[in-house]
């Protein structure tokens, strides 16, 4: 059986491809999705605590804010001051459900939804948020923050 020419040059773009890939010393991407759903956690259960600061220290130093219907928030303590008055306001409880999570090296997305509830249980709000991620030297920290 004799292989053609289109056979062989398939193979040598693959290939080619391979190499290209590999000489960019970027390792392939790594599921993070356990990562981001632990920090996750650590933001509910700051939440739930009533504590803004602890919100605001899962952010990056530079992190924005990007809520519906106003202007951005910027750094940690205007974030502190953001949370604190949600929480101040009634919320007493926010649950984030992961949709997706994509990791690009040191930074990561994600698509996901959650609900936010008084302390009764009843569902002051949904809706569904996109986070940019950046990894640090303490972990995985929020850096844009944009929902509705």
């Amino acid at each position: 059986m004799r292989t053609s020419k289109v056979a062989v040059m398939a193979a040598a773009l693959v290939a080619a491809g391979i190499v290209a890939a590999c000489a960019t010393g970027q390792p392939p991407p790594q599921d993070v999705t356990a990562d981001i759903a632990a920090a996750n956690d650590a933001f509910m259960a700051a939440f739930a605590a009533g504590d803004g600061a602890g919100l605001a220290d899962l952010y990056t130093e530079d992190a924005r804010l990007l809520p519906p219907g106003s202007d951005p928030v910027d750094g940690r303590p205007a974030i502190a001051t953001f949370w604190q008055s949600v929480i101040d306001s009634g919320v007493a409880e926010a649950r984030l459900m992961i949709d997706e999570v994509e990791n690009f090296g040191d930074a990561a997305y994600e698509v996901s939804h959650y609900a936010m509830y008084d302390a009764d249980g009843n569902v002051l709000g949904e809706g569904k948020y996109i986070v940019i991620w950046k990894r640090t030297d303490t972990g995985w920290k929020l850096h844009r923050d944009i929902w509705n």
